[in-house]
């Protein structure tokens, strides 16, 4: 043990006097490791961070929960546009049959959703918000965290009562320096109580609900101000959310959701779905097969840069034990094992892969932190790619060091002093 660690310190100072005795060449070496482990992990922090925040736009809904709407998510919604716009949009009644019908759902849930409102207070506004009316079980599918206040009541909801939780940027465009808890805003022309505050979330621009600019209320409040039942789809959008029960397959549920639907709209067996059963897997496998695309082609430049760096420090390595030689022979006829020998030069060679994999890393934190700073969207440089940035300049080391190591290793001690 206490020879290994001998070991060690002398391949870190051997290191370091090549690193001052020859400053250019071992930049240039260095160079390539830096800058594959930079691209490596510059695109998968990029890619991870850009990956977490496209799925995160749907505010904690689970992979599981099915959701019926007029277009299919997985398909481009210009290729037949007109065909999915003349279907009816999910309705009040879909909701409560299927509530009545599921033998495989957990919880049924509907929204009614309206955007580009104007909320007031007094003579404060805020334009551009949005208005949702759930069912009182929705926080079950959705995770809609209350920063303040309390949620609503069973009496409030079935009574169809004037009470509201807004997000947090209202909260502090409306009712700047005090409390929003108990006053008043004013939406469809009609004062609404405010009872709670949602948890603020900060900017995402891929976020497609928004909801700290959200007024929710329960959806039988909402349908007093909002035609659910006409065509207005311009103005308000439905939607039905179905969770499954604990270990029933999502397929289960997706075909027994079909049959039920097509039994309520009745439609017959010839005649094709006028619906469509979405989940935010459909969304996430196409977002995680593109990424996948990118994060290939980050690999393929790092490596490339890498295998440059790999065969500039192997060279380096060389150049260090035909300078050394004299040196190692001495060592060997003084009774250094080949094991010793071997350990030393591949300590060295990780050693300088690994300073240079960690200014890669280093790049990464700086330009990640530069973006973050100048665009609304956080890009983070994650422990695991740290880990793999480290590990990878480890491997680096033993692969560009294991031939100069052997060939130190088994010099002829005579020869090599003679040299």
């Amino acid at each position: 043990m206490k020879l290994l660690f001998r070991t060690i310190l002398e391949s870190f100072r051997l290191a370091f006097r090549e690193l001052r005795g020859n400053k250019l060449r071992s930049f240039l070496s260095l160079l390539g490791i830096t800058i594959g482990i930079f691209c490596i992990i510059a695109v998968q922090s990029a890619v991870d961070s850009l990956e977490g925040s496209i799925l995160d736009l749907f505010g904690g809904i689970s992979k599981e929960i099915l959701m019926i709407d007029t277009f299919p998510w997985d398909e481009d919604p210009g290729q037949n546009y007109w065909k999915y716009f003349k279907r009816p949009s999910p309705s009040e009644n879909d909701y409560a049959e299927l509530a009545e019908r599921l033998d495989l759902a957990d919880e049924v849930a509907f929204l009614i959703g309206m955007e580009g409102q104007t909320l007031k207070n007094g003579s404060r506004s805020l334009e551009g918000t949005s208005a949702i009316g759930t069912t009182l079980n929705f926080p079950e599918i959705q995770d809609m965290e209350l920063g303040k206040g309390r949620y609503f009541s069973q009496q409030e909801y079935e009574s169809g009562a004037t009470k509201v939780i807004i997000g947090a940027e209202i909260e502090k465009e409306l009712f700047p320096n005090q409390q929003a808890i108990g006053k008043d805003v004013k939406l469809f022309g009609q004062k609404f109580q405010v009872i709670g505050v949602l948890k603020e979330e900060g900017e995402n621009p891929f976020n497609v609900q928004q909801l700290d600019i959200v007024t929710w209320m329960s959806y039988k409040t909402m349908k007093r101000f909002v035609n659910i039942k006409g065509k207005n789809r311009f103005t308000a959008a439905t939607l039905v959310y179905v969770k499954p029960k604990e270990n029933v397959a999502v397929d289960a549920l997706k075909d027994e959701m079909t049959g039920e639907l097509r039994a309520i709209r009745r439609l017959k067996p010839m005649e094709e779905d006028n619906f469509s059963i979405n989940s935010i897997s459909q969304v996430t496998n196409i977002v995680e097969g593109f990424f996948g695309q990118v994060k290939l082609g980050g690999l393929l430049i790092g490596i490339f840069a890498i295998i440059v760096g790999l065969i500039s420090v192997a060279n380096i390595m060389f150049v260090s034990v035909k300078e050394r030689t004299s040196i190692i022979g001495i060592k060997k006829a003084l009774g250094a094992k080949q094991h010793v020998i071997l350990s030393e030069f591949l300590i060295e060679s990780v050693f300088l892969c690994l300073l240079g994999g960690l200014l890669g890393i280093i790049m990464v934190y700086g330009v990640a932190k530069g973006i973050s700073a100048v665009i609304p969207f956080d890009i983070t440089l994650s422990i695991k790619n740290i880990i793999i940035g480290v590990t990878s300049s480890v491997l680096i080391g033993v692969i560009a060091g294991m031939l100069p190591a052997l060939q130190a290793s088994r010099l002829d001690p005579v020869e090599a002093i003679r040299k």
